[in-house]
């Protein structure tokens, strides 16, 4: 069931290449099935799909609006995924710290130069 789980998973993760959310939210399952493997079972579910789960994000997000603007924290976001999936945590605690998403810009940096000669 694990395996079975980890394929589902990495299969949307690698057919969602360009959206980030669906990489940070796959990388975050499969780091909890690693502690949690019985949890496996709720993930290979029919029609559960870690997109759905970001749309769940969203609706909970919108209840939290203000001035158009929606913000959850990663322990949120991560509760509410997990809730989705219908995984009952104990302790909230367990709950991985997520994979950092790092933005890679084409621009070339800026060079800094400190020299004192005139």
């Amino acid at each position: 069931m694990l395996n079975k789980a980890i394929e589902k998973i990495k299969a949307e993760i690698v057919g969602s290449k360009n959206n980030p959310y669906i990489q940070v939210v796959g990388e975050f399952l499969l780091q909890y099935l690693e502690s949690n493997p019985s949890s496996a079972e709720k993930i290979v579910q029919e029609g559960k799909t870690i997109g759905s789960s970001l749309n769940e994000m969203k609706k909970e997000a919108e209840k939290k609006k203000v001035a158009n603007c929606a913000v959850l924290t990663d322990h949120e976001g991560f509760s509410i995924v997990l809730k989705y999936f219908d995984i009952k945590t104990v302790n909230p605690s367990v709950i991985p710290r997520p994979v950092e998403v790092i933005q890679v810009s084409d621009e070339k940096p800026i060079e800094f130069n400190v020299e004192l000669d005139f």
